[in-house]
């Protein structure tokens, strides 16, 4: 009698070890964890900010802003006002860009920039220059695209163009349907 006793109590604390398991695996498949309420944004901006120049900076890429807010672990960032950003091909200035907004991925390098947004061609004897609303730049493939309708100045003269490539790689900018005229030297 007293074996059937223990065989009980055993077959028991199995069956209830197996439902404990059970339940705790159920709980952590029931969704993403909840951050603690201490995993406040990174804002960078005025007296936050120990640089005197406000510039987030990496090999491709500069900008300098008035406002950032970055997310916790530093990946993901929104930055307003920028102004004199740089994107560098071979490690020279190529283009600047001045724009409301960017949207940036500082591990991948991307960026979205948004609003009123001028590229500047550097040291470019044609004077190049654009104005658009939307701007991506692909760090991987080396491309700043303006996929809503842009205009081209050069030397005074404007064009609207419906889409814009600048491949830093083969150093080519590829223009998209045109509207107007425009003599270049």
């Amino acid at each position: 009698m007293k074996h059937r006793g223990v065989r009980f109590a055993l077959i028991g604390a199995a069956v209830a070890l197996a439902i404990y398991i059970i339940v705790g695996i159920v709980r952590v498949g029931n969704g993403p964890e909840i951050m603690p309420s201490g995993s406040a944004p990174i804002v960078l901006q005025g007296g936050n900010v120990q640089s005197a120049n406000h510039t987030i900076s990496s090999r491709s890429w500069s900008l300098r802003y008035k406002r950032a807010e970055l997310s916790p672990d530093g990946i993901i960032g929104s930055v307003d006002g920028v102004h004199d950003g740089i994107v560098y091909r071979n490690g020279k200035p190529y283009v600047e860009i001045d724009a409301a907004h960017v949207s940036l991925n500082a591990q991948t390098l991307d960026f979205t920039a948004v609003g009123r947004v001028h590229v500047q061609m550097l040291d470019d004897p044609f004077g190049r220059s654009f104005d658009t609303d939307y701007v991506t730049w692909t760090n991987d493939a080396k491309l700043l695209e303006m996929q809503h309708p842009s205009y081209l100045h050069v030397g005074g003269e404007t064009l609207k163009i419906q889409s814009i490539t600048v491949d830093f790689v083969k150093n080519q900018i590829h223009l998209g349907a045109i509207d107007g005229a425009v003599r270049i030297p």
